[in-house]
C-alpha cells in the first residue's frame, strides 16, 4: 500500500476516533490532543498496518494504548516515595516457594482462552492484568464499580473453567 491511499484511508476512517477521544478524556482539549498523538502514531506507524485489517479497529487500539499509557504515567507522577532506609528488612528471612501448577499451564492456552473470551469480560480483565486497580478500570470504562468487580470476576471464573477442560 503506498503512502497516499494510506494517508487517504487514514483521513476517510479517523473522525470516529473524535467522539471515543472524549469520551476517553472527558476533556474537548485532552481528547484533541489525544487525536492528534494517534494519527501521528499511525502515520508513524505505517509499516505495521498490515492491508485488509480493519482501520478503525487499528486506530482504536493505538488510542486506547495511548490513554492507558498516558493514564498511567499521571499516575506515577503522583505517587509520593518513601526515601527512609528500611534495614529492618535486612534481617528477614525470606523464603520462596516454587509453584509446579504454573509450569503446568501452556501460555498459548490461557492467551487463547483470554481471547475467547467475551469483550465485555475481557477489556476489564485485561485492564486488570495490567496492573490497574477497579476504581481504575471503572473509570476508564466508565462503568460502575460493582460492575467492574463482577466482570472481572466472571471473565476468571470462565477461563478457569476453559483451562480445566483443556
Amino acid at each position: 500500500m503506498s503512502t497516499i491511499e494510506f494517508n487517504q484511508m487514514l483521513v476517510h476512517n479517523a473522525e470516529f476516533l473524535k467522539p471515543f477521544a472524549i469520551t476517553l478524556t472527558k476533556d474537548n482539549e485532552q481528547a484533541k490532543d489525544l487525536f492528534q498523538e494517534t494519527l501521528y502514531r499511525a502515520l508513524a506507524n505505517q509499516d505495521k498496518y498490515h492491508v485488509g485489517t480493519n482501520i478503525k479497529a487499528w486506530l482504536y487500539t493505538i488510542m486506547r494504548n495511548i490513554f492507558i499509557n498516558n493514564y498511567r504515567r499521571k499516575a506515577k507522577q503522583q505517587t509520593i516515595f518513601d526515601s527512609t532506609p528500611n534495614e529492618f528488612l535486612l534481617n528477614i528471612n525470606q523464603g520462596a516457594v516454587s509453584n509446579d501448577g504454573l509450569s503446568k499451564i501452556n501460555m498459548k492456552e490461557v492467551q487463547a482462552a483470554v481471547h475467547h473470551l467475551p469483550e465485555i469480560f475481557r477489556n476489564p480483565f485485561m485492564l486488570y492484568y495490567d496492573g490497574f486497580k477497579y476504581h481504575e478500570i471503572a473509570e476508564i470504562l466508565q462503568e460502575p464499580l460493582g460492575t467492574i468487580k463482577s466482570r472481572i470476576h466472571f471473565a476468571r471464573k470462565l477461563l478457569k473453567e476453559q483451562i480445566e477442560r483443556h
